[in-house]
This record gives structure tokens, C-alpha cells and sequence, in this order.
């Protein structure tokens, strides 16, 4: 039997997990921070978001787990970008996901266009998207997990 269900996440920290029947979904909030290593290196590394100020750029994380015993299908997982961030791209190693600038229409950013006065439109940009979605495509196995991540930065 094959299950099928929409979840809608907002990264705003570490959360518990979101129970939606037998898909667990968890968020988290990570900041980018700059470390020197001994050899006078520098590397990016990811660390849980406690103190952000504008400019931080940040990466939301939506893990996902089916903790089922059947295979779920036709997933999908929506994100609102929280006021006060810019989306910007998503995040190393994770698929690239749909836009919205309202809420209502996905597609890829550049494809997007924005209503301006007089009636014409313009091209959306990273500024104007509100949501991100992913869509699994392929039945979550039982036990089977994965992740998507995005980058935003605190204005």
C-alpha cells in the first residue's frame, strides 16, 4: 500500500519531529561560521543557529524519515522562507527545489515572474520567494531517510 501526504515545515530552530503519519519530519536551523584550522586555513562549517544578526547566512534543514512499515509516495515537503530572510539557493549536495514568490505557483526562480504596477511583470529574483518545495518522486521505502537543505540570509 502506498500512502500519500503533503507536509509543510517552517525552519525557525531545532524542532521535534512533525508526525504525519508514518513520515517523521524534523527542521533545523544552521548558521555558516568561518573556522581557522592550526595550519592557518580557513573552512566553512555548519553549526546550530543560536545567535543570528543580519548578513548571517544561514541553512534550513528538512530531514525526513518513513517510520512506517509501507512505502509512502507522492511527498511533498514546502518550507515558507521566515520573514526577515532572503532565500538565496539550496544548499550544497541538495536537490535543487521549486519556488514560490506567493505561496500558490512553484517553479524554477527563473521562470518566476513578479506582478509590478501598470500590470506588467518583471523577473522574480532570490529576494521575492516566500516558499521552497521538494517533491520525492520515488516511494520513501520503510526505514528509508534523506534531507534538503537551503540557504538564506537574515537581512
Amino acid at each position: 500500500m502506498l500512502r500519500s501526504l503533503t507536509i509543510a515545515a517552517v525552519a525557525l530552530g531545532a524542532f521535534p519531529a512533525v508526525a504525519a503519519g508514518p513520515l517523521e519530519v524534523t527542521s533545523r536551523v544552521m548558521v555558516e561560521a568561518k573556522q581557522r584550522a592550526d595550519d592557518g586555513s580557513t573552512r566553512v562549517a555548519l553549526l546550530p543557529a543560536r545567535r543570528v544578526v543580519p548578513g548571517d547566512r544561514v541553512v534550513f534543514v528538512l530531514a525526513y524519515r518513513n517510520v512506517g512499515r509501507q512505502p509512502l509516495s507522492d511527498i511533498v515537503l514546502d518550507n515558507p522562507v521566515p520573514a526577515g530572510l532572503a532565500y538565496r539557493a539550496p544548499a550544497q549536495g541538495s536537490a535543487v527545489p521549486d519556488v514560490s514568490i506567493d505561496g500558490k505557483t512553484y517553479g524554477a526562480l527563473a521562470a518566476l515572474r513578479v506582478p509590478v504596477a501598470g500590470g506588467s511583470t518583471r523577473a522574480a529574483t532570490a529576494e521575492d520567494v516566500t516558499n521552497v518545495r521538494w517533491r520525492i518522486d520515488r516511494p520513501i521505502a520503510a526505514g528509508t531517510q534523506g534531507q534538503f537543505a537551503f540557504q538564506a540570509i537574515l537581512r
